[in-house]
């Protein structure tokens, strides 16, 4: 899930608490290219206003064109983009691509309201969860996820979907790099939180960024990091970087790095080892250096490499496949 994705739930919960129906889209499958993975959603009311995305744009405009006509008025139906060839020049999908989306409209009810907001806490970091769908009924519920099961399973009229945290980026500290790392993460969907208690970082203001005056060692021991958090210590500085990263190897993060060459990063290791008390295993669990080798030297280009890096690991693919 993307952070973007949380946008569409808040949305699609202040409009049912204002009393609008809505009409709520989930992707359910690709075919060919497509930019937005099963499970993307995007929320629409009546008026043709939205939030969130499906595509790059063609699908979300044939959608609101459909519920401009009326089209759309059963609880929960599945609905197949781009699945003709004329179909796919007409809504000019790339690359021949195609998409299930699974399209609900549901009225303002307090059970609407609660589901919106279990949704919510799922992609929050809270908790996993599965929503069951009865496409014939148009029935919804969730039940407790506890597996890393596939996003989307449909098993005749029911359909499951998976649910659990928004990518988090955890700036532990704030450099220049880690300014450039928070501008590529926010495009990438990320939700970014930054933890700095110093003075001289008090006043910064980061579009999109949650900066925390504390130190991130405190805020992930308060439980800042769920299984889809990456923590990226930017800094330099000991007190930061190494309180971080002490913390952050007892989390379910899947990736923590921190910045500097090859040899400060084995001074850094011994350093955990020796006054941290980190075991070999916790160690190994360190991207040091952080980022891909791609000889980056600037701020950006050195955010570029930790970010593509981030994905990487994200996507399960080793540095021997790139």
């Amino acid at each position: 899930m993307q952070h973007l994705d949380v946008t569409v739930l808040e949305q699609a919960l202040a409009w049912a608490d204002q009393g609008h129906s809505v009409w709520l889209c989930t992707v359910l499958s690709t075919f060919g290219s497509a930019p937005r993975a099963p499970g993307a959603m995007l929320v629409a009311i009546q008026s043709g206003a939205h939030s969130g995305s499906l595509s790059g744009g063609c699908v979300e405009e044939a959608f609101l064109e459909a519920l401009s006509h009326g089209e759309h008025a059963a609880p929960a139906q599945v609905i197949c983009y781009g699945a003709s060839a004329e179909e796919r020049s007409r809504l000019q999908l790339p690359c021949g691509g195609s998409l299930d989306v699974l399209v609900e409209h549901r009225r303002p009810s307090a059970e609407w309201r609660t589901h919106l907001r279990q949704l919510l806490d799922a992609l929050r970091g809270q908790r996993r969860l599965t929503r069951v769908i009865d496409l014939e009924g148009g029935l919804f519920s969730t039940r407790s996820r506890t597996d890393g099961s596939d996003t989307v399973v449909r098993s005749g009229s029911r359909l499951e979907i998976a649910l659990g945290p928004a990518l988090r980026l955890l700036l532990a500290g704030l450099s220049p790099v880690a300014e450039a790392c928070a501008q590529f993460a926010r495009a990438l969907g990320f939700e970014v939180i930054a933890c700095d208690p110093r003075e001289e970082v008090a006043t910064l203001v980061l579009e999109g960024v949650t900066v925390l005056p504390l130190l991130p060692s405190i805020y992930i021991a308060n439980g800042g990091c769920h299984e889809a958090t990456a923590v990226v210590a930017l800094t330099h500085d000991p007190r930061i970087d190494d309180l971080a990263l002490m913390e952050a190897v007892h989390t379910p993060a899947f990736y923590i790095g921190a910045m500097g060459s090859k040899r400060t990063s084995e001074r850094r290791a011994e350093r955990l080892r020796r006054i941290g008390g980190l075991l070999p295993a916790d160690v190994d669990r360190l991207h040091m250096p952080i980022g891909l080798d791609i000889g980056s030297r600037t701020p950006a280009e050195i955010a570029l490499s930790v970010m593509a890096d981030v994905l990487r690991v994200y996507r399960g693919k080793a540095r021997t496949a790139l």
